[in-house]
């Protein structure tokens, strides 16, 4: 099967309450030769490579046979922007009846009324709750045994089973009620389900990466159907998402650019900050390109669109944050090990525990066997299940409001091992906006001649230099060439209409035609130095500080680029970078970051076409927003506002995100180490057990949250 065929498929699933329902579904389709499968009960998705539309129905099919029901397929055309009406949900559906039968046995510890400690009265009451425990618990745990993983809600089934069925043997045969323990079974079903329903609660809050910027979309937009001779123009209010490429819209000052397109007629003003994080608004005029989500704050444009749905930049973004949401760092890899042995484990510890005091200490059977349930209870290690997930979602949402983009969890992991950080020069360490020192022409052509020849050649390319030409020689008259071709990191190459053959680069293109190598850019003609060119680029005010926060935490910086030595070494000497490569072409960069990546822990921070295989092969791939396509796509952090300001805060955030994650685990390792001795000792109840075991999903939830506003240290 060709894997770039593949398309990643989305549904909605209702029913999924916790991080088990998640798992098991998960589990089940992977089973059945899905891949890439990712399921989240915190945003009631399920997602999945497939070419096949029969393997969609076959998912669908799984799913519904878990007990879920599948509400809808996402696709292109689906509108995600309308607001959900707010519903009660399944699992405070199943509390909220559950509570309502418990309470009443609970109140029968202390209240003597003899109805309330009738067994057959509780027997009652303990039905619809048991039934409810038994759909939703065993039902989980059946699925997770059958997809070869022990889950958390083995424990809370078998727990709550042992109570109720030792209860209902002493009713049946009027043992008295020293065999009643009904409360033990719903209670312990109830506050599970309260510890379940304060978790999805809590998690949702966690989920605000998405919800903002799915928010920056819109709904409705104002088509041109028809262009009149006369000037006049039909306009229709549309669906957004019924909007096609090639279609022409009207946006109005104070409006959101409903789709990624280019201006084809009209000039205003644009805030552009939800990509660039520039503050000022950026004039754009005839030809330039418009990215939907963004405000038009003063003018009227006509545009052309030329992305829509998922193609636009705004949904590449969402899509960016959704995938890092779903990849898992090593540590909860480590997580997801220990709770498949802890389980199991725990299992056994409860049956010695019920059968040792029993068989073995002589205590009567109740007792022996509520202690073994209290281990049961007690043990189960939801909070391990919240640790990881949830202190990642709320790092990739604090990140993404900072304006640093992270594609994976697992890239959390990373930051620490980072021993050396390799910069490109221009556009990363330096603005990008170059300024013409001096132009020489020879050969007999004018200067103006060769500004023509530069804009014309220049305006086929994307890297800064070249851009900062075309916008330098703005207003020249282009020459319309037969053939342009970019050669990444070494120039351009040019025919005329009457077989002229022009060149523009870098000294590596007039080597064989003079030894002077201290200009920028050299311009020939059928193979004869015309003209060169000397431009300048300017340091970014914040670059120094990026590196001195490097050299603090002792990552070296390094300098790694196509431009030529002595600009390059000028740049160094200013940040004060002492391991520099020049004059280096994107194989010679791929080939550094190789050496160098066998023997220390590689980041490539850069922006180019030129950057890309060497940001892919790193350890850790880092682009500027205002990069390429090519090098944003090879990287793993987006820096959105092309500030290396971030950088120390992307540091920052992936420490004190992995800081979270460390808290997490030991407030769910240590609860359980603490807790199961209690438990088999006799000091803690089911009833108790249970409400602790709730309470340790809280904390650990609440630990993550409390990420949103941690200080970070840079």
């Amino acid at each position: 099967m060709n894997t770039n065929s593949l398309k990643i498929t989305e549904l909605k699933v209702e029913g999924m309450s916790c991080t088990n329902c998640s798992l098991g579904i998960k589990k089940s389709l992977e089973k059945k030769g899905f891949t890439d499968v990712y399921a989240d009960f915190t945003t009631d998705e399920v997602r999945f490579q497939t070419d096949d539309e029969a393997m969609v129905a076959k998912a669908i099919k799984t799913i519904e046979s878990l007990g879920y029901s599948v509400s809808k397929r996402v696709t292109d055309e689906t509108t995600e922007k309308q607001p959900e009406k707010k519903k009660i949900t399944s699992i405070e559906k199943k509390f909220y009846v559950s509570a309502f039968f418990t309470i009443p046995l609970i109140l029968a510890m202390f209240l003597p009324f003899k109805l309330l400690h009738n067994d057959l009265f509780q027997l009652a009451l303990t039905i619809p709750v048991f039934s409810i425990g038994f759909w939703h618990f065993g039902r989980s745990a059946f699925n997770s045994l059958r997809a070869g993983v022990t889950n958390m809600d083995v424990l809370i089934f078998l727990g709550s089973s042992a109570a109720f069925i030792y209860s209902l043997v002493g009713t049946i045969y009027q043992l008295g009620h020293d065999y009643m323990f009904y409360e033990t079974s719903a209670s312990i079903i109830t506050i599970v389900l309260l510890g379940n329903m304060l978790e999805h609660r809590s998690v949702k809050k966690t989920t605000t990466a998405i919800d903002e910027l799915t928010r920056l979309q819109i709904s409705r937009a104002q088509r041109i159907t028809q262009e009149m001779h006369e000037g006049q123009e039909y306009i229709e209010e549309v669906d957004a998402s019924t909007l096609r490429t090639g279609d022409l819209v009207l946006v109005n000052t104070g409006d959101k650019i409903p789709v990624d397109g280019e201006i084809f007629w009209g000039y205003g003003s644009i805030d552009e900050s939800m990509v660039s994080g520039e503050s000022l608004p950026v004039e754009r005029g005839k030809n330039d390109k418009v990215i939907g989500g963004t405000i038009l704050e003063k003018g009227t444009i006509k545009v052309k669109t030329t992305a829509t749905g998922k193609e636009t930049v705004l949904s590449q973004i969402i899509e960016m944050v959704r995938k890092a949401q779903q990849d898992k760092p090593q540590l909860q890899n480590l997580a997801d090990k220990i709770s498949a042995v802890f389980v199991p484990v725990v299992v056994l510890i409860a049956l010695t525990t019920w059968l040792g005091w029993w068989l073995g200490a002589g205590i009567e059977f109740k007792s022996a066997l509520m202690r073994g349930i209290a281990v049961l209870v007690i043990a189960c290690p939801c909070a391990l299940g919240l640790a990881i997930p949830t202190a990642v979602v709320v790092g990739l949402g604090r990140t993404a409001k900072n304006g640093i983009l992270i594609r994976g969890g697992s890239t959390f992991d990373k930051f620490h091992q980072i021993q050396k950080v390799i910069f490109d020069k221009t556009g990363t360490l330096t603005t990008g906006r170059f300024r013409v020192k001096n132009l020489e022409v020879f050969g007999g052509k004018t200067q103006e001649s060769i500004v023509v020849l530069l804009y014309s050649m220049e305006k086929h390319s994307s890297h800064p230099i070249a851009k900062s030409i075309v916008k330098e020689f703005k207003g020249s008259e282009p020459i319309s060439f037969a053939s342009v071709e970019e050669e990444k990191g070494i120039g351009l190459t040019a025919k005329d209409k009457d077989g002229n053959e022009f060149r523009l680069g870098s000294y590596e293109f007039v080597r064989d035609l003079t030894s002077d190598n201290t200009h920028s850019i050299y311009l020939t003609m059928n193979n004869k130095l015309i003209g060169w060119l000397d431009i300048d680029d300017e340091v970014k005010p914040e670059a120094r500080q990026a590196i001195d926060f490097l050299k603090k935490r002792n990552i070296t910086p390094v300098l790694l680029s196509g431009d030529r030595e002595n600009k390059c070494r000028k740049v160094a000497k200013e940040l004060g970078i002492e391991e520099i490569y020049y004059e280096k072409r994107p194989d010679e960069k791929l080939h550094i970051v190789e050496q160098l990546s066998a023997n220390y822990k590689i980041a490539m921070v850069g922006d180019g076409i030129n950057d890309a295989p060497a940001l892919a092969k790193s350890f850790l791939g880092i682009s500027m927003s205002n990069a390429t396509q090519v090098a944003v796509k090879s990287a793993e952090v987006v820096l959105l506002k092309g500030n290396l300001n971030l950088l120390s805060k992307t540091f920052a955030s992936a420490q004190a995100t992995r800081r979270t994650i460390k808290e997490n685990l030991f407030w769910a390792f240590i609860y359980n180490v603490m807790a199961i001795p209690l438990a088999i000792t006799g000091i803690l109840t089911p009833m108790v057990a249970a409400a602790a075991m709730a309470l340790s999903d809280v904390v650990v939830v609440g630990n993550s949250i409390r990420l949103k506003k941690r200080k970070l240290s840079e």
